[in-house]
């Protein structure tokens, strides 16, 4: 019941970091994909490349997140924006490369020759192709790397606390350090909601996306 209490007491400010939350997430994955999709697209055509840009990508992620924000500092620094927004952002767009370079290129490179040569068949350029047979197909599976990358990077932006750029996380963080179970378990919440809702949210939007030919049917 306290927490409960805590939490109706505090639902303005709740509201607030979360739209910062959502803030950083959005723009770092909208970043992520008008860059991950087009490079996703461009190592279909060589092998060499894609296993560059992949080793990279999954190299990165691997990285603490914790660290990562810490390596942002010193790097942003130099333009007086060492702690705050923009490094957090840049640490969640490089996080988020990884699943949606990833699933861009599988769902590319196994679109269904068949269907290539009928495109060329009857005469559509190759970006043509991509724009009207390749892209449409692959866009279940480009969806489900960008769903993979927000549900993720929510959790990942709740560290964001720490370098002053605010979000849900700065409950977490206030509770460890004021040992207040009540801050620790709402900022949790919050951003488990958080990420099951922007999960179903990707999911309608994914099928919404999908050409009706490939849909399953129920």
């Amino acid at each position: 019941m306290e927490i409960l209490s805590y939490i109706f007491d505090n639902l303005g400010l709740i509201g607030e970091r979360t739209l910062e939350h959502i803030a950083i997430v959005v723009v770092a994955v909208g970043l992520a994909i008008l860059t991950g999709v087009p490079l996703g697209i461009a190592i279909t055509q060589n092998q060499r490349a894609a296993d560059i840009v992949l080793y990279v990508a999954a190299i990165i992620i691997t990285v603490p997140s914790i660290a990562l924000f810490g390596v942002m500092i010193p790097i942003l620094s130099v333009i007086g924006q060492g702690i705050g927004y923009l490094p957090a952002v840049i640490a969640v767009l490089l996080y988020s490369q990884l699943p949606i370079i990833r699933n861009t290129y599988t769902a590319i490179s196994n679109v269904d020759p068949a269907l290539r040569e009928a495109a060329k068949g009857v005469g559509m350029t190759p970006f043509q192709r991509l724009r009207q047979v390749e892209i449409p197909l692959a866009v279940p599976v480009i969806m489900a790397g960008v769903r993979t990358a927000v549900v993720m990077n929510i959790g990942v932006a709740a560290i964001a606390a720490y370098i002053g750029a605010g979000g849900l996380g700065t409950f977490i963080s206030r509770g460890i350090s004021q040992t207040d179970p009540r801050q620790l378990i709402t900022g949790a919440l919050a951003v488990s909601v958080l990420a099951v809702a922007a999960d179903f949210g990707l999911l309608w939007l994914q099928k919404k996306l999908t050409p009706r030919g490939i849909q399953i049917p129920r």
